[in-house]
């Protein structure tokens, strides 16, 4: 899972066509590589082997600004990953 750090105040909230996961990233472009489904290129290739092109298949569902905008964000995608306690609602 990705979460953001402590303090953040934007942050972009993704979603994956393939795997269809949802995720928050530091990060606000419009694409990115999945963390779950997503593979970073191998760099130590041959010397004959071209250079593998990476997928980012994650789409930018929306932007997410505030402290506590993305503490709610953060908690919720927590809580729909791992099933865990929902007490805090």
């Amino acid at each position: 899972m990705y979460f953001v750090p402590e303090g953040t105040e934007i942050c972009g909230y993704y979603e994956c066509e393939e795997c269809h996961n949802r995720f928050l990233d530091t990060g606000t472009g419009p694409r990115m590589i999945c963390p779950y489904c997503g593979e970073e290129p191998d760099m130590e290739i041959g010397p004959d082997d071209l250079m593998p092109e990476p997928e980012e298949h994650a789409l930018l569902v929306e932007i997410i600004r505030g402290k506590e905008e993305i503490e709610k964000y953060d908690q919720l995608l927590s809580l729909a990953i791992t099933g865990g306690n929902f007490d805090w609602i």
